[in-house]
């Protein structure tokens, strides 16, 4: 059952160092604020789990902390490559990093395994696709009724599980409004999960069941965090900070101006800077 934390519990109690860890949100709700909270802890040597890891990614990479990553698409959405990422890819900075690298429906699908208690996914996919040749987590299997060969990849079963909402109930359910990832299945295939939103009410009410997605059995923490999806949006309360991402390619570009930057905006600040930041956000709309 759910309890109430304050982030900084919420981390301390359920992220590890050596946890695999998926931060999941696909175009909003990206859970930038718990992901931070992760860096002012120094909690290291994680593998990182996520169908489109982007700047926040990007963040725990070049602060070290990340040993691998398991990915399906990476990049600054609509600006380009992930500086910090392809530093370590390439030039074992500021530690070497391991990948492993699928398609958005062998993720999902893995996803999917993981909440169902099974141990791998089967699917259609990778006909004719090199990705096998580079992944041996790719494999095949015949199907029993029809013969047919089909692609396979292990279930996703992470030590924890971190997403942001819009509300929680004080019992924990999570209801989330807008585009839907695999942040539900993240959820249900995880050994624990920490859920950020918006604000925490007493009651949902009137609002529709069906977008109460993780009933409070589910959750193991819930964290009040305004703000906390920022830069990416979060439907009902604010747009999409499109300057941040562009800003990050810049600050991106070298380990003293990244330093910079997350000396300030993250080891140097708290949760409560996100609520700020939105704020100045629509100021400017």
């Amino acid at each position: 059952m759910a309890t109430v934390k304050s982030l900084q519990e919420a981390i301390a109690e359920n992220v590890k160092p050596g946890d695999s860890v998926a931060f999941e949100g696909f175009t909003h709700l990206i859970p930038h604020a718990a992901a931070h909270e992760v860096i002012r802890q120094g909690i290291g040597d994680l593998t990182l789990i996520r169908m489109t890891p982007d700047i926040v990614y990007d963040q725990l990479i070049g602060c070290g902390l990340v040993k691998k990553l398991v990915f399906s698409y990476a990049g600054n959405p609509g600006v380009g490559l992930l500086r910090r990422l392809r530093d370590a890819v390439e030039n074992s900075v500021p530690r070497p990093l391991e990948i492993e690298e699928h398609s958005h429906a062998a993720m999902a699908n893995a996803y999917e395994a993981g909440a169902a208690g099974l141990p791998l996914a089967v699917f259609r996919g990778y006909k004719g696709a090199g990705l096998k040749d580079v992944n041996p987590n790719i494999r095949e299997v015949t199907c029993p009724f029809t013969g047919e060969v089909l692609a396979a990849v292990p279930a996703i079963r992470p030590d924890v599980a971190v997403i942001h909402a819009q509300k929680a109930d004080r019992k924990g359910n999570v209801l989330i409004e807008g585009i839907l990832g695999v942040q539900k299945e993240a959820v249900l295939a995880a050994k624990r999960s920490v859920v950020t939103v918006e604000e925490i009410v007493d009651d949902l009410g009137d609002i529709h069941p069906n977008l109460t997605v993780l009933p409070g059995w589910t959750v193991t923490a819930i964290a009040a965090v305004p703000g906390g999806a920022h830069p990416s949006y979060a439907r009902g309360y604010y747009g999409r900070d499109n300057a941040a991402y562009l800003d990050w390619d810049r600050i991106a570009a070298d380990m003293d101006s990244f330093r910079g930057w997350i000396d300030e905006n993250v080891m140097a600040v708290g949760p409560e800077a996100f609520a700020e930041r939105v704020a100045e956000l629509r100021g400017k709309m």
